[in-house]
């Protein structure tokens, strides 16, 4: 079953779909994988072919079969017209904020998005003269009311990073509708497969495929796609930037891709048996987890999401910075690393704090984001285990 049969698996389900996505074996010599095309310069067969710039791929920076076929394959995973590769997720966010953006214009983003995209709005887009005003998660089609003449685009990101809240996204996009205002929605917590994004009103979807698509923590990659209507803007802002994704990353992606949808259930499994476990504990004071009932979005989540991930937070009940140095120290199955989505296990603490200014973030004690990996759980559990005692100790 090749590309070309993308119509006819509209109707597989996802996990088919995933196997034979952007997979061409009959142009290949019937290798089932697309391999790793490498390079900048493309040959022209004659004069005529140069003049009209007509062959299918014309120089590395304008794609290869390789970028292609994970191109296609995420498009019709996320159900969108066109998508574009980036070599990081910020860089996919940052594509995405320029195509909709110019100099002058109003952007409205959620307070509790990836702070990274923060410093970008803050610093480039400042410089820009794009101004950026930053609203509460929970304002649903309130947002209606921060609209200016000049508004362009809306920043969405659910659940939120770190801090999990969630967004009524079909909510703010259908306000955004009615004014001609693209939004843009970073999903790479619940991917296209667990939030089918432009199916709920999103305009442009990033992903930052770092994270579940490569699931091994050995790639840098970012996405967007794109609905009709902003499909050849996105398009159009990718080729004046070149921001080009390396050849080996998108063969990973690849690879990647064919699993995602079973490494992804799992972490779902994981993820929630690791919640409820925290949520026992007498050391945690809440757990933020969309799914959980006990969490303030979860009507939200039920609502729209096909699915959770591994990757939640815990607050903990107060308790001094050396006795939590101690758990984390203490801790042999978490890494500390700031970034998620892999085999392995992770945790951070964080603090939002600092750099919040349309809310306020008071969670009453010591914040801790957990990224559950595919270890045994009741081997997690043990070695939380050992480790709040030790906190305890110190407290």
């Amino acid at each position: 079953m090749g590309n070309s049969d993308s119509e006819s698996r509209k109707a597989l389900r996802s996990r088919t779909k995933l196997v034979y996505a952007g997979r061409t074996p009959e142009e290949q010599f019937g290798f089932v994988n697309t391999p790793i095309y490498r390079g900048s310069t493309v040959l022209y067969p004659n004069a005529a072919a140069l003049r009209a710039n007509s062959p299918r791929y014309t120089y590395g920076t304008k794609g290869t079969p390789t970028t292609q076929a994970l191109e296609s394959a995420w498009s019709e995973l996320a159900g969108a017209a066109g998508t574009v590769l980036a070599p990081t997720g910020l860089a996919a966010v940052t594509i995405a904020l320029m195509t909709a953006l110019s100099a002058g214009d109003h952007l409205l983003a959620t307070d509790s998005a990836y702070q990274p995209s923060r410093r970008f709005s803050n610093g480039y887009l400042k410089r820009m003269n794009v101004e950026t005003k930053w609203y509460d998660p929970a304002i649903g089609a309130g947002i209606e009311a921060l609209i200016r003449p000049n508004t362009r685009a809306i920043l969405v990101e659910a659940p939120g990073s770190q801090s999990f809240e969630m967004q009524d996204v079909p909510a703010i996009s259908a306000i955004a509708r009615k004014h001609d205002i693209c939004v843009i929605m970073d999903n790479t917590w619940a991917t296209p497969l667990f939030f089918p994004p432009h199916e709920r009103g999103v305009d442009l979807a990033v992903e930052a495929g770092t994270k579940y698509l490569s699931g091994h923590s050995d790639l840098m990659l970012g996405l967007v796609s794109a609905n009709d209507k902003w499909n050849e803007k996105l398009r159009e802002t990718y080729d004046l930037f070149a921001m080009c994704a390396g050849p080996e990353d998108c063969f990973l992606a690849l690879r990647g891709l064919r699993t995602m949808e079973l490494r992804l259930r799992e972490a779902e499994r994981q993820g929630l048996e690791m919640a409820h476990w925290f949520a026992a504990r007498p050391e945690v004071r809440e757990v933020l987890h969309p799914a959980l009932p006990t969490h303030a979005g979860h009507d939200i989540w039920k609502r729209d999401f096909l699915g959770s991930s591994g990757l939640f937070s815990i607050i903990l009940n107060p308790v001094s910075q050396q006795a939590v140095d101690a758990f984390l120290d203490a801790l042999n199955l978490f890494g500390m690393g700031y970034s998620w989505g892999g085999y392995e296990s992770l945790v951070i603490p964080f603090d939002c704090k600092s750099y919040r200014t349309a809310t306020t973030w008071a969670p009453g004690g010591p914040a801790l984001r957990f990224q559950i990996g595919l270890e045994d759980a009741a081997d997690l559990q043990d070695d939380l285990d050992q480790a709040f005692a030790i906190m305890r100790a110190k407290a």
